[in-house]
């Protein structure tokens, strides 16, 4: 779920992919918010980056894109935004309270996404998986494109 942040706004993984998968049901509503975005104003969890790529290269049938594209929509992603990493013992304790809270699989994601919000203090989160974010104490912050 790969995070950005616009104007002290946070996005997960959700957003980004359809950006750049036209044939995606998020592709218009997610492509208009990102090029709003401006750098100085939007951020996205350091993290995001591979998980974009990840998730990119790794859609199913005529959505996988290559490496080599994957990378320019990873260096598109990176103009727009910048990025908010967070440090060793940040990260650690992000996993460790995830896990005491019993967050499983891929949500722990979301919850370092979410830290990385915390982090630079975002006033919404923009997402398509809702419901993760709503389980990281964002209530009332958290919107779709």
């Amino acid at each position: 779920m790969i995070g950005w942040f616009r104007g002290k706004r946070l996005e997960g993984a959700a957003v980004l992919v359809p950006v750049f998968l036209a044939d995606h049901p998020h592709h218009h509503a997610s492509l208009d918010l990102f090029l709003q975005l401006d750098k100085r104003r939007s951020w996205c969890a350091a993290h995001s980056l591979a998980e974009l790529c990840s998730s990119l290269t790794r859609m199913p049938g005529k959505q996988r894109v290559s490496c080599e594209h994957a990378i320019l929509f990873v260096a598109e992603a990176r103009e727009r935004l910048g990025l908010v990493a967070l440090g060793e013992e940040e990260y650690y304790l992000v996993i460790k309270k995830a896990s005491l809270r019993g967050t499983a699989g891929g949500t722990i994601y979301d919850a370092l996404v979410a830290a990385c919000a915390h982090k630079v203090k975002v006033e919404t989160i923009y997402t398509w998986d809702l419901r993760h974010f709503q389980q990281l104490d964002f209530a009332g912050r958290i919107k779709t494109p």
